[in-house]
């Protein structure tokens, strides 16, 4: 059953695991991305190139420098802001609003996440069956007979 209050739902979100916050950090991947693996999202790492979908820095594109899994956000090469002194900060900004148009396949287990996502949907596709024409049986009613009582 899922939690439907959101003072559950934020508690969740606050005390996840490292492996809960590894699935949120999940983004989409891009049109040509999809078609090569297939697969829709993949969770964002450090060296994959992403875009951003939604907000002030939206369209622009560049590599993630660093993950914040306690605050769930990224920082992303090129999305500063500048602050009254001078000095460039990161700009964090949420996984969900981006979308990964390359991905950083140094690490060999993250090429084996791939093969084993792309290899799960492609089986799923040809096991679709017909479905079976199901024939309703009619129950016979049987009629009570109330015995007449003393009334």
């Amino acid at each position: 059953m899922k939690v439907t209050k959101p003072t559950k739902q934020r508690k969740k979100l606050y005390q996840a695991t490292g492996t809960d916050r590894y699935k949120r950090f999940s983004a989409p991947l891009s049109a040509k991305l999809k078609e090569s693996h297939g697969i829709r999202s993949l969770p964002v790492r450090n060296g994959d190139t992403v875009m951003v979908m939604r907000g002030d820095r939206k369209g622009s594109e560049g590599k993630v420098n660093q993950i914040d899994r306690k605050k769930y956000r990224i920082f992303i090469e090129g999305a500063t802001r500048e602050k009254v002194d001078g000095t460039a900060i990161p700009v964090p900004i949420h996984p969900s609003k981006v979308m990964i148009t390359r991905l950083n396949l140094d690490d060999k287990w993250r090429k084996k996440i791939l093969e084993r996502k792309g290899a799960n949907e492609e089986a799923e596709a040809p096991q679709e069956k017909p479905k079976k024409k199901t024939t309703k049986s009619k129950k016979k009613a049987t009629k009570v007979k109330k015995e007449t009582g003393g009334k």
